[in-house]
């Protein structure tokens, strides 16, 4: 053992860098660029639209709250409808009273009257007169209404509907109740009684058939409210373009109007044809009633 160096003093090699496997440097496994079996293709990349969407999956309480708002936004709606609805009826409802309630008030001229005031002038030209007149107060109250529409104050729209559609009722009730002295078939019973049947006529546009006093009301029930609101309905919506600005509404007012009555004066004149009574015929009537407080209607009638 002499000459030999100590265990203490023997020195042991330095330790070298990992060579990696002993099958050569191109089999060298390199951990930061991976495998040589794995690497990155140099073909195409697939398609964007071929590789599945991630899901999305929202929290439960994100869905729950959403369908908290979307009942909530659904149940909003339907009062808004069904409020929407009950003023609509109520304002309805409050046009057809004011109607009925106006109706008595209303002047009209007995046969006796028609022919002092229109000497010398038959059934048809005395009709004749009547409507145009009516025509004439219907066409200004339409471009009255048109008019005062042009101002700034929206919230007063519908109370010049409501405004134009009791007058130009008024005009036209008068024009009913005259036609059926003209032809000769007034209708039986008290004033109240031929104020019903005149607004029946109204709101169905037709003539009364006096023999047939089942095809008209006499009674201010409810079916006659009905058939006045559908009526005032009817004529609200057509009356609607009456309320155009820069004084379009004026002039579309008055044309509408007038087309109106005298389309209704029509329908009116050709049922009363087929019941008329000639007036050499007609027994004596007496005259009709005078309204306690008279409504002021245009000088045209």
């Amino acid at each position: 053992m002499s000459g030999s160096t100590p265990p203490r003093k023997r020195r042991f090699p330095l330790r070298k860098a990992d060579q990696g496997p002993n099958d050569g440097p191109h089999g060298t496994r390199d951990d930061e660029r991976g495998s040589p079996g794995a690497g990155a293709s140099l073909g195409p990349a697939p398609d964007r639209d071929e590789l599945p969407a991630p899901a999305h999956h929202p929290a439960p309480v994100a869905r729950r709250r959403a369908a908290a708002i979307r009942e909530k936004a659904r149940e909003l709606t339907r009062e808004g409808a069904r409020r929407g609805g009950s003023r609509a009826r109520a304002g309805l409802g409050y046009l057809a009273d004011r109607l009925i309630e106006m109706a008595p008030r209303i002047p009209v001229r007995d046969l006796a009257a028609l022919r002092r005031q229109f000497p010398g002038l038959g059934p048809e030209e005395l009709a004749d007169k009547l409507v145009a007149g009516a025509a004439a107060g219907t066409s200004t109250v339409g471009a009255g209404i048109g008019a005062a529409a042009m101002l700034p104050v929206p919230p007063a729209m519908p109370t010049e509907l409501a405004a134009e559609i009791t007058g130009v009722a008024a005009i036209e009730l008068k024009l009913i109740a005259e036609l059926h002295e003209v032809y000769g078939v007034r209708p039986p019973g008290s004033l109240k009684e031929r104020t019903a049947a005149y607004l029946s006529s109204w709101s169905e546009e037709r003539g009364i058939d006096v023999m047939k006093p089942s095809t008209y009301d006499t009674a201010l029930g409810g079916r006659m409210k009905r058939q006045l609101r559908q009526q005032i309905m009817k004529r609200m919506v057509r009356d609607l373009p009456n309320l155009m600005p820069f004084m379009v509404g004026a002039a579309v007012g008055a044309v509408m109007n007038r087309r109106d009555t005298r389309r209704l004066a029509g329908r009116v004149r050709a049922d009363l044809r087929k019941i008329q009574v000639p007036w050499d015929a007609l027994p004596e009537l007496p005259p009709l009633e005078k309204p306690a407080e008279p409504l002021e209607l245009p000088d045209e009638l």
